[in-house]
């Protein structure tokens, strides 16, 4: 069963990849949601969000718009950049993003606006590819629905999708309004599976550790990926974990980190062209994995700096470590600590501090 790093805004950007591609990586990574009409106005920060970094092979795009025209430009567009596939989200329920038309809404839109939209993407990506290239796969990212969700109505909407071309589709099973208070509906995804078995479908939500893993296989044996969100944010190790735990799992791979590696890292700081440093913090054997979790935290501000923009420094470390310092003993104090950074440099101070006063936090084994 192939494992999925789910898009999360602020989060999988270049520098939160490598991190996941140090302890050997997933199957594919899905990119944080680029605004199809800010891809296309060519602001100054959006060549951040098109780094393909560090394996651009594995790498899918997911577009968010309120458009279904530029939608489409906007698929034209990465079509001819490197990754696997362009997704469409229609599965946020952020208040901020349904509320405009993007997101979900486009479950909720009469059908043959969004089947129009659709269209459009596919077309875009078909008439993209050249010289014998198949055509990225067109993969849509969605919810259950809003909370009159019916599984006719899902499973009605899902038939559409794929009559206008969609190749694999990621169920949250989760409705608009739900929260993670609430389950993931994991038998909603294997009815789905079973519904469509055509295509690949994906599980997303509550898999958070190899038993969680493990029990969403049973329910949804037919799915044939997992996707993993803020488990992986929190625990950018999980890929790892699982794949060393499970004797069946076929995706993910082990840590490729050479000397070799290490000088191109060095040595390249062109932005996009350097991928995952090797990590000289993790450690391996046949029998299980350690690393030194503040160096970690360390490279990834180092990794912040050189694949965002100084304007996207403090938030993109806010999120992490909202999620990372909750591994520690003492995580709520932690999280606090490094949300109030005032910079990059007391954020490193803080990661520094926190470890001295709680040495037996550093050094982790799996």
């Amino acid at each position: 069963m192939k494992l999925f790093l789910a898009p999360m805004d602020a989060i999988t950007h270049q520098a939160f990849r490598n991190l996941v591609a140090r302890f050997g990586g997933c199957d594919e990574y899905f990119n944080e949601m680029i605004n199809a009409s800010s891809l296309l106005a060519g602001g100054a920060w959006e060549k951040f969000y098109l780094l393909e970094g560090p394996e651009p092979e594995k790498l899918v795009w997911q577009l968010t718009d309120k458009n279904g025209e530029k939608m489409a430009q906007a698929a034209s567009f990465l079509a001819e950049r490197g990754g696997i596939g362009i997704d469409l989200n229609m599965g946020c329920s952020a208040p901020q993003i349904a509320k405009t038309g993007a997101g979900i809404a486009w479950m909720l839109k009469p059908v043959e606006e969004t089947a129009a939209m659709v269209r459009a993407v596919k077309s875009a990506l078909e008439n993209a590819a050249k010289d014998g290239r198949p055509a990225k796969r067109l993969s849509v990212k969605l919810r259950l629905g809003d909370e009159k969700y019916t599984e006719e109505k899902l499973h009605s909407f899902c038939a559409m999708l794929i009559e206008e071309g969609v190749q694999m589709i990621t169920l949250h099973a989760r409705t608009q309004k739900q929260k993670h208070s609430r389950h993931s509906d994991w038998q909603a995804v294997e009815r789905l599976a079973l519904r469509f078995p055509q295509i690949p479908v994906i599980l997303n939500g509550d898999v958070k550790d190899t038993n969680s893993y493990e029990l969403a296989k049973k329910a949804a044996p037919h799915a044939q990926g997992i996707m993993i969100a803020t488990a992986a944010a929190q625990k950018p190790w999980i890929f790892r974990e699982i794949v060393g735990s499970s004797p069946t799992m076929t995706g993910g791979a082990s840590p490729t980190m050479t000397d070799e590696a290490d000088t191109n890292c060095t040595n390249s700081h062109e932005l996009g062209n350097a991928g995952a440093c090797p990590a000289e913090f993790i450690s391996a054997s046949q029998s299980q994995l350690s690393f030194d979790a503040q160096e970690l935290a360390l490279r990834f501000i180092d990794d912040v700096e050189r694949f965002q923009p100084p304007e996207f420094w403090k938030t993109r470390l806010q999120r992490f470590f909202a999620f990372y310092c909750l591994n520690f003993s003492f995580g709520h104090y932690f999280q606090t600590s490094m949300i109030n950074a005032s910079d990059n440099e007391d954020a490193r101070k803080r990661v520094l501090e926190y470890f001295e006063k709680c040495p037996n936090d550093r050094f982790r084994k799996f």
